[in-house]
């Protein structure tokens, strides 16, 4: 498809600069009004008509010359340049908040933290930071945490002169004498994999390019399995086998996805006896497996894929443990002897199926195999010891939370370690011995300054949505917080790909606890929360249901008094974005006020081009518009198609310029078509970060930058009545 490019920019660049140079309003106060003065005005996207063509119909896109595959366009620069300036003077007024917030946040973070140790191969790993540094340091030491300290890798020290950083999949070979790495110095997630070796410290000159974070060794300890990537759709789709010592662009190809809607990752059964290549669809999984010890890595199928059959596997004590939805909607999980993998009248159940309960995941371990379950939209813990004694969960006493599995390396241990969290409760690490009951506190995440958590409340309530569906919400807020239907509210949600928004911990959320807000998650159909029905229910042609779910929960927290109807926010990202853009078509006059990041809201042409990345994987999810219910049903809630000319609450967007999940031109058209049509004087917001993508900056405490600007954004909002 070519690209239209315009003859003519119309961007009001003096107001801009001039906003920029010039104290706008005296000096600020916590209460300083976002407002503009009448001479500053935003950038003026012209429209160039550009005919999007599709089976089922053609559409102009005026905007459609915004995107810029490489990113290299002055006049696309341009724009983006001047929205960032505009940004920057129109939130001038609240700058001082910001950095408030930005201060408040960081000084409850301690700065010189670490990770719970594991143990595996008689070394403990851990990462760890340093104050004012950005990024991890990953470390172990021999035998005990007594033992010298072994830097691996210093990230920080890798960072320097980078505007972007990134260190994903740490891999260390089982002799424990190499490291493989990937990282990504874009934010484009097109990693390049290097080797160290530990015994030495020397850094091979080993570089391989466009290649996922995802790393896995063989037996030998010389060679590793690595998923290259298509170089347009950015799809990881070649298995190769990497020997140390010879030249990557020589390296064998082992396996080759050739179906464009799967993903590709390699991975090593816990008992480290088979090597894994796995490939996923929306609604289908296969698995091949081969000998780690095998010279030749000759992969078997294990099952082959079918559609609505999803599958994982592990191996243990000459058997296979498979995760699976066949004749089980919210999965089961079964054991099956090697030999009889394709065989599943010889499947045996070891959790069967309950259509009231989701098998999440599991571990396994030598006398017992733990399991995530989700209940009433809450997740806990099972242990099945193998010998057929008694099963027990591990949950907890709060209204809300949640718990998962840890990091466990090790198969011969009784003990299970576990994370557990809520809305109040910080990340806490537990060790739990299965034997004797017992559970050990390893690590609560430290929250420095006056934190107290008993100063806040948490609740977990049932919404009733429009067709009488009852929606789970989590709610935070602080217990001096009038709950006479007069606090702001924060809302967020996600509800896409089957995803569940677990009530968790949050330190930024503190800072708006603080001052008086109430929090809230809603559990909408499109996530996992209430098992795979729910999911289904919020998906494809069901998809309207997670968008007026949101807006049913909005409407019941109002109902029952949490919060001034006023003062109501929304917050969501990628998936998350297009839930935002949708609620804001649907029901502008709800909310005050919209933040949204990374947004996916043009749906109909990005599903329509499959040349832009990761399109193809999306079919089964958002369905396919070159057939006519799809491109019908996505045109009634596509953000980008349906923005009327009519009043839109305040609105943040902030996008990636590199981001390959969602491409930064999809922001760019719908904020330029939203001021082109919106009726109202309402602050409408862009940033753009030049330097990064779908995740936004790299480094762990410049990140919160980010969301103190959304925060004060936010809380000069709700002090506008």
């Amino acid at each position: 498809m070519q690209v239209l490019r315009p003859t003519l920019l119309s961007i009001a660049l003096t107001g801009i600069l001039a906003g920029c140079a010039t104290p706008m309003m005296t000096p600020m106060k916590d209460n300083a009004a976002l407002s503009a003065p009448p001479s500053l005005r935003p950038p003026v996207a012209e429209a160039q008509p550009y005919t999007v063509e599709s089976p089922n119909g053609n559409r102009i896109d005026e905007y459609y010359w915004l995107r810029d595959d490489e990113r290299k366009d002055p006049q696309v620069i341009a724009y983006l340049e001047a929205e960032n300036a505009y940004k920057d003077a129109m939130l001038a007024p609240i700058r001082q908040l910001k950095q408030q917030l930005n201060e408040e946040i960081v000084a409850r973070i301690k700065q010189d933290d670490a990770s719970v140790p594991y143990r595996k191969g008689g070394y403990w790993y851990y990462t760890r930071y340093e104050t004012g540094q950005e990024y991890p340091i990953y470390a172990r030491r021999k035998g005990s945490m007594d033992s010298p300290e072994r830097i691996l890798l210093n990230v920080n020290e890798m960072a320097k002169g980078k505007d972007f950083f990134q260190v994903d999949d740490v891999a260390v070979s089982p002799d424990a004498r190499m490291l493989a790495w990937a990282e990504d110095e874009v934010g484009r997630r097109q990693y390049v994999i290097k080797v160290k070796n530990l015994e030495t410290g020397e850094v091979l000159p080993t570089r391989i390019e466009n290649a996922e974070d995802n790393i896995e060794w063989a037996a030998d300890s010389r060679t590793f399995l690595y998923v290259e990537k298509d170089p347009v759709t950015l799809l990881g789709y070649k298995v190769r086998k990497h020997q140390l010592g010879t030249e990557p662009k020589n390296d064998p190809l082992v396996w080759e996805q050739t179906d464009e809607s799967f993903y590709t990752s390699v991975a090593k059964t816990k008992d480290d006896k088979y090597l894994l290549i796995g490939t996923q669809s929306t609604v289908s999984s296969e698995y091949w497996y081969a000998d780690a010890a095998d010279p030749t890595l000759k992969f078997k199928l294990f099952l082959e894929r079918e559609r609505d059959h999803e599958y994982q596997v592990e191996h243990f004590e000459n058997r296979w443990i498979v995760r699976t939805n066949w004749q089980a909607k919210n999965f089961k999980v079964v054991e099956v002897d090697r030999g009889d993998e394709a065989n599943r009248s010889k499947w045996r159940d070891l959790i069967a199926h309950n259509p009231e309960g989701f098998v999440h995941g599991f571990d396994l371990f030598r006398s017992f195999m733990a399991v995530e379950e989700r209940s009433g939209g809450l997740r806990k813990i099972r242990i099945r010891p193998w010998d057929g004694s008694r099963e027990s969960f591990i949950t907890a006493d709060e209204p809300t939370y949640t718990t998962g599995l840890a990091q466990n390396e090790e198969i011969d241990t009784d003990v299970v370690r576990y994370v557990y969290t809520s809305l109040t409760t910080p990340r806490t690490t537990y060790d739990y011995d299965t034997r004797r009951g017992v559970q050990v506190l390893l690590k609560r995440d430290p929250v420095l300054g006056d934190f107290d958590p008993a100063r806040y409340a948490s609740e977990f309530v049932w919404a009733t949505a429009r067709d009488g569906t009852k929606v789970p919400v989590s709610i935070v807020y602080r217990r001096d917080t009038p709950r006479d239907g007069t606090a702001p509210l924060l809302q967020y949600g996600y509800g896409s790909y089957g995803l569940t928004m677990d009530p968790t911990f949050s330190i930024p959320n503190l800072s708006l606890l603080d001052r008086g807000f109430i929090y809230a998650i809603a559990h909408i159909r499109g996530g996992q929360e209430m098992g795979r029905a729910w999911y289904e229910n919020g998906k494809l042609l069901n998809k309207m249901n997670t968008f007026t779910d949101f807006i049913d929960v909005t409407r019941w927290l109002v109902a029952n008094r949490y919060a001034d109807p006023r003062r109501i926010f929304a917050r969501g990202g990628s998936a998350g974005g297009l839930l935002m853009g949708a609620i804001v078509n649907l029901a502008p006059q709800d909310y005050r006020g919209i933040v949204s990041l990374v947004p996916f809201v043009d749906v109909l042409t990005t599903m329509l081009d499959e040349s832009i990345p990761l399109t193809t994987n999306e079919f089964d999810e958002w369905g396919n518009p070159k057939l006519k219910p799809y491109y019908d049903y996505i045109g009634k809630y596509s953000p980008y198609d349906n923005i009327e000319r009519k009043a839109y609450p305040a609105i943040y967007i902030g996008t990636g310029l590199w981001d390959s999940q969602v491409q930064y031109w999809e922001s760019a058209k719908y904020v330029a078509r939203l001021r082109a049509r919106k009726t109202d004087s309402n602050p409408l917001i862009f940033r753009t970060n030049m330097e990064a993508g779908h995740g936004g900056k790299s480094g762990r405490l410049e990140r919160f930058e980010e969301v103190a600007e959304q925060w004060a954004f936010i809380i000069d909002q709700a002090q506008q009545r």
